[in-house]
């Protein structure tokens, strides 16, 4: 990423695309859990078995992605072809990862809407409930390690504030905003940057043309989006990938703003579908395939699903290569690193707020709804089970609570 000299064992062997596709669908395939999971089937493939990169290097890709908006595995995963393999192989790693639980989630969408009878009802009622659980472990597990400290907390709880007062995209883009404020008030960052340095195939023009493409797109994108609906798609998608700080699951309040609000998705569907998410290997972001598909008004089905799968993922990667080449200085700014603590700490409080509404108002509407919400809540955080064992439990837990309704 700079310009400095690498040690011998950070410099990256080179590969093929097809070897890059193949070891990518591999992950796509059996990458369950999240990105945090996704980040250790990574290093124990790639890193420790093939041998790809040095853990020093790789520790660094994390922490570049961990700082940027955006899927952050995903991101990992496209730097990573690129490294190996060149554009072709960043064009194949996130094809391969990404195409398994997309088209799982592509199907899920195209005969959700056929079930029918207790049973099948019930099942969605599930996947709608289990969200609540899935959700509340995101809120607490971020919590714990990005608002450490009191004034943290309190931009959490601001961002909550903000959102009671001005809901909807317009609220979450300055709540993020403001946090970021608060981080540069409170000057938490240090000039020591976390991790090493590896070189990437990135020119510094080619940088600058991703940042402007990304920076052009987030700002013309909603001043065209009134001339054709797939305008409108795509502005929408693109905005919620472009403004994911902190994880995955952030994407759920940003689609929903986007997709819900509007009325282009209902409620029920909308959960529905992040439940079904759950149970997939894969990056979570492969839920807008789904949403895209389920759409009300055109485009949607396959189509949808594609416009709305490659819209989310763009800005992350764009802003990726955007900083790539400047990555070494960038991190080391002590202003950087506090304000992104402080947008850090409003993600949590935005997430927070999606739990109650949302989540939680939409999936229970009685103490027996609850009451499967905290057993996979237990499952999820006590008894450490895998996220889609328990969507599988919540499927089977809201059937049954339809059949003894």
């Amino acid at each position: 990423m700079s310009d400095s000299t690498d040690t011998a064992d950070d410099k990256p062997s080179r590969g093929t695309p097809g070897e890059v596709f193949g070891t990518f669908l591999k992950l796509g395939l059996t990458s369950f859990g999240g990105p945090i999971a996704h980040l250790g089937y990574f290093r124990d493939e790639l890193v420790t078995r093939r041998g790809w990169l040095s853990d020093h290097a790789y520790a660094d890709l994390v922490a570049l992605c961990q700082f940027l908006p955006g899927p952050a595995s995903s991101q990992v995963g496209f730097a990573l072809g690129l490294m190996r393999a060149g554009w072709l192989g960043a064009l194949a790693a996130f094809t391969a990862f990404t195409l398994p639980s997309a088209l799982i989630l592509l199907a899920f969408a195209m005969t959700a809407a056929t079930v029918s009878g207790p049973i099948g009802t019930g099942a969605l009622h599930g996947l709608k409930i289990v969200a609540v659980a899935i959700v509340a472990q995101a809120v607490w597990g971020m919590a714990r390690n990005l608002c450490p400290d009191r004034e943290r907390a309190s931009i959490a709880v601001g961002a909550v504030a903000v959102l009671a007062l001005v809901p909807g995209a317009f609220g979450m883009v300055g709540a993020i905003v403001l946090g970021a404020l608060a981080g540069l008030i409170l000057g938490r960052g240090t000039e020591k940057p976390v991790g090493g340095h590896v070189t990437m195939p990135v020119r510094r023009g080619q940088a600058g043309i991703a940042l402007a493409a990304f920076a052009s797109l987030l700002v013309l994108l909603p001043l065209v989006a009134g001339g054709s609906q797939t305008l409108a798609v795509i502005d929408s998608f693109y905005r919620a990938g472009a403004l994911v700080f902190g994880g995955g699951h952030v994407v759920l309040p940003l689609l929903q703003a986007e997709v819900v609000v509007p009325g282009w998705v209902t409620p029920d569907a909308f959960l529905a579908g992040y439940g079904a998410a759950q149970a997939v290997p894969g990056p979570l972001f492969t839920f807008a395939a789904y949403l895209g598909a389920v759409l009300g008004p055109e485009p949607n089905g396959i189509s949808g699903a594609v416009i709305a799968l490659l819209a989310v993922f763009l800005p992350g990667f764009l802003i990726l290569i955007g900083v790539l080449p400047f990555w070494d200085r960038f991190r080391a700014m002590a202003t950087a690193q506090s304000a992104m603590q402080g947008a850090n700490a409003a993600v949590v409080g935005i997430l927070g707020a999606a739990l109650y509404s949302p989540v939680f108002t939409s999936a229970i509407g009685d103490m027996r709804d609850f009451t499967l919400a905290l057993v996979c809540f237990v499952l999820l955080m006590a008894w450490k089970t895998p996220p889609w064992v328990v969507v599988i439990v919540a499927a089977l837990g809201g059937a049954g609570l339809a059949l003894t309704a």
